[in-house]
């Protein structure tokens, strides 16, 4: 069960999303294999904007994970052309 989200919400235009989703597919599974606590990955579409919803054991780990190769490396260039605006960045902790 996780003790910490880390919700990145992204503004990216409709025709778009299918581009938006392979990135989301491509590295959900290095993410909940490779990266320490992590324990789920959700997208989550609306109208407005997609969010990727991560659960983590911990804060320490939602924070480590902002600063992995992976994030930095893979997800964020594989968005980069495809975002509207700069992503919205929050950490829940959970009770």
């Amino acid at each position: 069960m996780a003790k910490a989200y880390l919700q990145i919400t992204l503004r990216i235009n409709a025709p778009e999303r299918d581009a938006a989703t392979k990135v989301y597919t491509t590295y959900k599974e290095p993410f909940l294999t490779g990266i320490p606590g992590a324990v789920s990955k959700e997208l989550l579409v609306r109208d407005e904007d997609v969010q990727v919803l991560h659960g983590f054991n911990n804060e320490a780990d939602a924070k480590a994970y902002l600063e992995s190769d992976l994030f930095t490396n893979d997800v964020v260039v594989g968005l980069k052309n495809l975002l509207q605006a700069e992503p919205e960045i929050r950490i829940y902790n959970t009770f």
